[in-house]
């Protein structure tokens, strides 16, 4: 899928691309001929007008934006990140100084790691007259803008002359943030969202209800009631009334959707997570007098639960959470229902966090995606990959907990991202096991979906400040290049790290303060 490249050599921030990749994160695959194009060149970015309305109808997104709304969303990035004017027009072809942006209606040109055709990818070719981007779908072209907006960024204005086609090799490459123990503003989401699409992360997976560990053994009842625990959508169905209690942190349809639209504004889904069955405190708060386990909510059909009706509209997937192995079957049982009712009424999709196999009883339908999260639980080369299921990587291996946790750090590891294989060389989404290749899937293994790295908040809200959960800033642009197939060598991330991360557009994250003038501050 992707042209072979050395980049052992350290690259220094003024260093340019070798002959058959471009620098950047990810790094493209790209031929070089010679030469180089300053960014003052450019006069208009120009969308092809038949298909200025075009939309990626093969993605996750409900909302997906048009070509010509990427294009506009460019040309503002140019201007906040580079300080350049180029205006966004239509058009029946390229011109002399322009950007133009098509689509190629032969999809069979851009692969995934599995061969299979891909919505997201692009061919970037950049002459002496200007540059073209021609992707597979409005969303591959958004793509292809973010590496000419990185290269404009490492070449100080100036972009290499040359050809190049490039493609994810995984469909799902994104995050996962718990923001049901420890309440997150929308604003903050939608700026995670454009630090992740700076690096073609395309996937926000949000966790909206959960509650602290409940150990139910030892715990009171009183104990039990008193547990942190929060479900953050807010509707103001009366069948709902009661299972929001935090109203002041909590997110409206309204405002949900907003969330939504500006992360799909960028090439970002939003991937809704309901915890359900297990860790069911809230649900046994919102219904007076309840006598279930508080742990695990009494499995009900769901067409006779209207909390369920009322959140599914909007959603593209719904995640459904573990259960105690004394009930798998109750488990099975319940996400099969839920798996009937959600694909008959709405279309969408259903996961499940892979904790139980097939071998002992969870052996829900196939059509249920597995997210992986620990070898301890299930393999998942052995009880899903092979019998059968689509599989997301979501490995507790490079998993991270805010403020502090036992067994799990609070910052992405670049030592995991960058040897995170048996053998010493870079992660990808197949491995899933650094100790035993055996039980890692084959890099172009069909069943799998990609990769989510989770940041959990497992103690609850004890931020000092919500920008803690952006602790994973330093690791996130290694590990985007190692979800899309990148190449990025652990000897060149920090220079181009240096260059790339304070330029990502749509976001203030480290809260940078824009100095006035020269003088900071003037002596008495």
């Amino acid at each position: 899928m992707r042209f072979t490249a050395n980049l052992a050599l350290a690259l220094t921030l003024g260093l340019r691309a070798a002959a058959d990749v471009l620098p950047g994160l990810p790094t493209v695959p790209y031929t070089t001929t010679g030469g180089t194009l300053s960014s003052n060149f450019f006069k208009r970015i120009i969308v092809d007008e038949q298909f200025a309305d075009a939309v990626d109808d093969k993605g996750e997104t409900l909302i997906p934006p048009t070509l010509l709304s990427f294009a506009e969303t460019f040309s503002e990035d140019l201007a906040s990140v580079l300080n350049l004017s180029i205006p966004v027009t239509t058009g029946t072809a390229a011109e002399q100084g322009s950007i133009f942006l098509t689509l190629d209606e032969d999809a069979s040109k851009f692969k995934d790691a599995a061969g299979r055709e891909t919505s997201e990818g692009y061919a970037l070719n950049v002459t002496i007259d200007g540059v073209r981007i021609t992707a597979a779908s409005p969303l591959g072209a958004w793509w292809g803008t973010r590496s000419v907006l990185q290269q404009m960024v490492l070449g100080d204005g100036a972009v290499e002359l040359g050809y190049g086609v490039d493609s994810p090799g995984w469909g799902t490459r994104g995050m996962m943030l718990d923001i049901a123990r420890h309440y997150f503003p929308p604003s903050f989401l939608i700026e995670m969202c454009a630090y992740m699409s700076f690096f073609k992360q395309n996937t926000f997976q949000l966790h909206l209800s959960d509650n602290l560990y409940n150990n139910v053994a030892i715990y009171s009842r009183e104990r039990q009631l008193s547990l942190y625990a929060a479900f953050r959508l807010l509707s103001d169905d009366p069948a709902l009334a009661g299972l929001n209690k935090r109203a002041n942190e909590s997110y409206t349809r309204e405002v949900f959707d907003d969330v939504q639209a500006k992360c799909a504004a960028r090439g970002v889904t939003i991937l809704p997570e309901i915890e359900a069955p297990g860790a069911g405190d809230l649900a046994v708060e919102g219904e007076s007098g309840a006598e279930q386990r508080f742990e695990t909510v009494e499995c009900v059909e769901p067409r006779d639960d209207p909390g369920h009706a009322g959140y599914l509209g909007g959603f593209p997937a719904v995640v459904s959470d573990e259960d105690g192995e004394a009930l798998v079957g109750e488990y099975t049982r319940f996400v099969d229902s839920m798996n009937d009712y959600i694909t008959s009424t709405s279309g969408k999709k259903v996961r499940i966090w892979g904790t139980f196999s097939p071998s002992s009883g969870g052996d829900v339908n196939k059509s249920v995606s597995i997210q992986h999260w620990a070898n301890f639980e299930a393999n998942p080369l052995f009880d899903f990959v092979n019998n059968g299921y689509a599989v997301l990587n979501s490995g507790d291996y490079i998993y991270t907990v805010g403020k502090w946790s036992e067994w799990y750090g609070h910052e992405l590891s670049l030592d995991f991202i960058f040897h995170g294989s048996l053998d010493g060389t870079a992660f990808a989404p197949n491995v899933f096991d650094r100790e035993n290749a055996t039980n890692n899937a084959a890099r172009d293994s069909p069943a799998l979906l990609g990769h989510i790295a989770p940041q959990w908040n497992d103690f609850g809200p004890n931020a000092t400040t919500v920008t803690e959960a952006y602790q994973g800033r330093d690791g996130l642009p290694a590990l985007a290049d190692k979800q899309w197939g990148g190449e990025v060598a652990e000897e060149a991330y920090g220079g181009l790290f240096g260059k790339l991360q304070p330029a990502a557009p749509g976001q203030n994250l480290d809260r940078r303060i824009s100095s006035v003038g020269a003088t900071i501050v003037e002596p008495i």
